[in-house]
């Protein structure tokens, strides 16, 4: 079991290490969609894909280290989250600490990611409102019936009467 545990906080680590790298990127990208940077996102986008490429691969480690303890004490692996495991340390205490200490770095981690990434989400939901917006106006622009009058000779007047003195009468209409 102690190998088991060893184990679990060498993957929560390196989990905690990728997230650490991702809140930069995330406040980064805010930056980037405030500027509206698009060849920059891409970028960035990428290189913040890459680290969650590698912190699911992580995750996947990490709920099999949790299945075989599971299997060890004789548990569902449901039932194994960090805090009940940090219970069931009472009689290692140094792991205990290790895994506790880790546990509440990992929540401020996490917290703070989502914070960006929660503003970050915001700033895409007003840009994409705004994208909207302008393409529902220029939509409207192009139907609006001021811009279809023709004369005679099918050129667009604007609503005018081109050629037309602006106290003439026209007999033909």
């Amino acid at each position: 079991m102690a190998s088991l545990i060893d184990e679990l906080i060498a993957v929560l680590q390196s989990e905690e290490e990728i997230y650490r790298k991702l809140i930069p990127i995330s406040e980064r990208k805010t930056e980037i969609l405030v500027r509206r940077d698009l060849k920059e996102l891409q970028r960035v986008t990428e290189e913040e894909q890459g680290l969650l490429d590698q912190a699911s691969a992580l995750g996947h480690q990490r709920e099999k280290v949790i299945q075989n303890m599971g299997m060890v004490l004789n548990r569902a692996p449901e039932e194994l989250d960090l805090a009940s495991l940090i219970d069931l340390l009472a009689k290692q205490p140094a792991e205990k600490k290790r895994l506790s200490t880790l546990h509440d770095s990992l929540i401020q981690v996490m917290k703070r990611l989502v914070d960006v990434n929660e503003k970050n989400k915001d700033l895409i939901e007003t840009s994409l409102e705004m994208i909207e917006f302008n393409m529902n106006f220029i939509q409207s622009t192009r139907m609006s019936p001021g811009n279809n009058n023709y004369d005679r000779n099918a050129a667009s007047t604007n609503g005018m009467n081109q050629g037309y003195s602006a106290g003439s009468f026209d007999a033909k209409q």
